[in-house]
């Protein structure tokens, strides 16, 4: 057994062993044609340029709408199978619950109106039917101090006959001024009757008044801004949030994403070293990624005068991170350009003879 395996078995193993390496030299050494990227890399037909990279926005740039106030949402007017809809300035997005206000409304509303009944009061005194009271109370005054003034004219005829006491004569006389006394306060009230409310009392009055209103104005104002509307008429872009979640002021990121589309903005970004090369009344064009055919004019729009630092990253190995870069604002001169908000495009500005304004101009 071992003779056969030394003598057929093991040169066998050997010899195919010694093809599969050289099949494998063979096939290693083999030149491979060059293999075609996809997608070549984007350019236009500029003899010099300056290159950029842009995002395309809307013309609003993309509001991102937050809440005025923490709560749950109770309604969300447009959910996110209606993103893309088109809104009004103005129009509710999504609502807030709300029911605690508007029970602290209903009660502020009774306080005011109570406030307004009390000035309401104060400003109609005297009634037509307080004025008779008061008069008869007076007139009863006026009666008990004849009456009083009667006995002690007696009383004094007996004394000179000493008829009656002199304590008689005394407590007849404090009767007297008491009755006296009596009709003076009845003619007071009366008069102060018929005078009316004390126009200070009438001012406290109404600043009663102002502050529940004041109060309910402020309720109205909290359920007011527990509905998050439309800032600018556009279209629904991105909703963030959902029906039942907890919100807040605080919250980051937008709830919903909101873009005037009516015009189409591409912002492009200029690395600091090509700013000094940079024309900006320049023709400019803009390449989709994937489709460098795909070329679209752009108009120049603004310049963004603060420089600050790079964060659209191409991912070039020679690509430095630090970098910092001018913001250039084009519009699409088509509107109906196929290209969506957040979509990235490469921008070459032309730098041909015809370009005169620099950026620092």
């Amino acid at each position: 057994m071992s003779k056969l395996f030394t003598n057929y078995l093991l040169p066998t193993v050997a010899a195919g062993m010694l093809a599969f390496a050289f099949y494998h030299l063979v096939m290693a050494n083999e030149v491979k044609p060059p293999l075609e990227p996809p997608v070549g890399p984007p350019s236009v037909n500029y003899e010099s340029s300056v290159a950029g990279v842009g995002v395309v926005e809307a013309a609003s740039e993309n509001l991102e709408v937050g809440a005025a106030q923490s709560g749950i949402v109770l309604e969300l007017y447009y959910p996110p199978h209606r993103v893309g809809a088109t809104v009004k300035e103005g129009e509710p997005l999504l609502k807030i619950d709300d029911r605690q206000l508007q029970a602290q409304l209903k009660v502020n509303q009774a306080n005011l109106r109570s406030a307004q009944a009390s000035l309401a009061e104060l400003e109609q005194r005297p009634r037509a039917e307080d004025l008779p009271p008061a008069e008869a109370k007076v007139r009863t005054a006026q009666a008990n101090l004849q009456k009083s003034l009667d006995r002690y004219k007696r009383l004094e005829q007996l004394m000179a006959s000493n008829a009656t006491s002199q304590e008689d004569l005394n407590q007849t006389r404090y009767t007297v001024e008491a009755s006296r006394y009596e009709v003076e306060a009845a003619e007071a009230e009366y008069k102060l009757l018929k005078a009316g409310t004390w126009d200070p009392e009438k001012e406290v009055a109404r600043a009663a008044v102002d502050a529940a209103q004041a109060n309910v104005e402020q309720i109205e104002t909290e359920i007011e801004r527990s509905i998050v509307r439309a800032p600018i008429d556009g279209q629904i872009l991105q909703v963030n949030v959902r029906k039942g979640e907890l919100v807040s002021p605080t919250r980051s990121g937008g709830l919903l994403v909101i873009g005037d589309l009516s015009k189409i903005y591409l912002r492009v970004d200029i690395d600091e070293e090509d700013i000094p090369r940079f024309r900006s009344a320049a023709a400019a064009k803009a390449v989709t990624r994937g489709d460098t055919k795909a070329e679209f004019p752009l108009k120049f729009v603004r310049l963004e005068p603060l420089v600050i630092p790079k964060t659209s990253l191409t991912g070039d190995n020679t690509e430095m991170v630090d970098t910092r870069v001018m913001q250039v604002i084009y519009e699409f001169v088509s509107p109906t350009a196929p290209v969506l908000v957040g979509q990235q495009l490469d921008v070459f500005v032309d730098l041909g003879p015809k370009t005169t304004e620099t950026a620092g101009r």
